[in-house]
Order: structure tokens, then C-alpha cells, then sequence
């Protein structure tokens, strides 16, 4: 609990530095707030998302292999598999917000 109170606090405190007014760049780009703060959120929730299905999937392969030690050659290839389409799928969360950014 106290951890969350300070969290939160130390959130609350920043809020005046992160309130600056747009620089001279961003604004000739067009780049709005609320549109960056999503595109933001869109990063980070991809990589969240990939993380916990990149550790879901080497925990579940690591347990089959303490099931079946014999079975871990067979498994690899469809870990790998899975994992990179893992990562495929972050990389193109990560090129839509890249778009995002161009277009805003």
C-alpha cells in the first residue's frame, strides 16, 4: 500500500514538468497531446502484451520439458515459431504508431 502511495505521489508531482508548453518542432508537425499520449499508450500496452505472451510461452516450454526431458527437441521449433510471431505482431504495433506519429 505504501508503495502505491508513493507512486501516485511522485506521478502527481511530475505532472507540472510533463504540462510544458509544445516546442516550435512538434507544433509545425502537427503532433497533438491527447493524439501522442494514445499512440504512447498503444507502445505500451503492445510491449506489455508481448511480454507477457513471450513469458507465457517460455514458461509453458519450460514445464513441458521438466514434464517430458525427452520431448524438448520437438518443442523447440514450435516455441520459436510462437515467439516470433510474437514479436511480429509488437512490430507492427510498433510500425502503426510510428505511422500514427506521421499523420497526427
Amino acid at each position: 500500500m505504501r508503495k502505491a502511495v508513493v507512486l501516485f505521489v511522485a506521478l502527481f508531482a511530475s505532472l507540472p514538468a510533463l504540462a510544458q508548453e509544445a516546442t516550435q518542432a512538434a507544433a509545425a508537425s502537427g503532433v497533438s497531446g491527447l493524439g501522442a499520449l494514445a499512440l504512447g499508450l498503444m507502445v505500451g500496452l503492445g510491449a506489455f502484451g508481448a511480454a507477457m505472451g513471450q513469458g507465457r510461452v517460455g514458461a509453458s516450454a519450460m514445464e513441458g520439458i521438466a514434464r517430458n526431458p525427452q520431448a524438448s527437441k520437438s518443442m523447440f521449433v514450435p516455441m520459436m515459431i510462437g515467439l516470433a510471431l510474437i514479436e511480429s505482431l509488437f512490430i507492427l504495433t510498433w510500425l502503426i504508431v510510428a505511422a500514427g506519429m506521421i499523420k497526427i
